[in-house]
């Protein structure tokens, strides 16, 4: 029996893969309770007709909610980041081709971690 590339999903056997392959399981679990909460909150707790600026400045009055969808963002982020790297590594083959998409994956990534933190951490509501 002949095994081709990208087949064997099993656990790997040590150093960065054995890391990544473990914060795929447990950012995947966190990443479904954080939602949830998400959820809840903003679909089912609150009417989403009055979802507008005034709720988002209301809501990041309190340093909670600033640091629940920062944790979220890093979560859901380095969840695809990583799911992306594994799938990179297993279908692009020719190794200056896979450092280039790579390159461009984790300076994409840096991009939006920075933009999204900043929006979140830097929000300072407008008043009138």
């Amino acid at each position: 029996m002949t095994r081709t590339r990208g087949v064997n999903r099993s656990r790997p056997s040590g150093g960065f893969e054995v890391v990544a392959w473990m914060f795929m399981r447990v950012s995947g679990i966190l990443m479904f309770l954080f939602l949830l909460g998400h959820i809840a909150y903003m679909h089912i707790i609150s009417n989403v007709d009055d979802i507008n600026y005034d709720f988002v400045a209301k809501r990041y009055a309190s340093p909670f909610w600033r640091v629940y969808d920062l944790l979220l963002l890093t979560l859901v982020l380095f969840h695809g980041l990583n799911g992306a790297r594994t799938v990179i590594h297993d279908y692009v083959h020719p190794r200056g081709w896979r450092v280039f998409v790579i390159s461009v994956l984790y300076v994409t990534a840096l991009v939006f971690f920075v933009i999204g933190s900043y929006t979140i951490l830097a929000f300072r509501p407008v008043t009138s």
